[in-house]
């Protein structure tokens, strides 16, 4: 009775060790700031959508840890700064990336 109840503890124990599978690694995200950044980037392109300056079906936006990374085509400089200033408006940015290229 006693390997019997020894034995099912090993195998507890094994199967905890195993099924961590959401736990975060060096260099990941917590739950919490995946959740954070995912409401940032839905905030900014929502901010977009709203703006005449800005056409948000040519710019993609991406959140690390609350820095936004902007990228895509602009038709203009005035685009381009637009939605910059846009994505720093946004509560919980931490910084922005503009990779935004001008179109020629």
């Amino acid at each position: 009775m006693q390997i019997r109840t020894t034995l099912v503890a090993a195998m507890m124990a094994a199967a905890l060790l195993t099924t961590a599978g959401c736990a975060v690694g060096r260099g990941q995200q917590t739950v919490g700031s995946y959740v954070d950044d995912a409401g940032i980037t839905t905030l900014v392109k929502t901010r977009m959508a709203e703006s005449k300056l800005v056409s948000a079906a040519s710019i993609s936006v991406e959140t690390l840890n609350g820095t936004v990374m902007l990228s895509g085509f602009a038709k203009d400089a005035t685009e381009k700064n637009a939605a910059e200033t846009i994505a720093r408006g946004v509560n919980n940015v931490r910084s922005v990336k503009n990779e935004i290229a001008i179109r020629p």
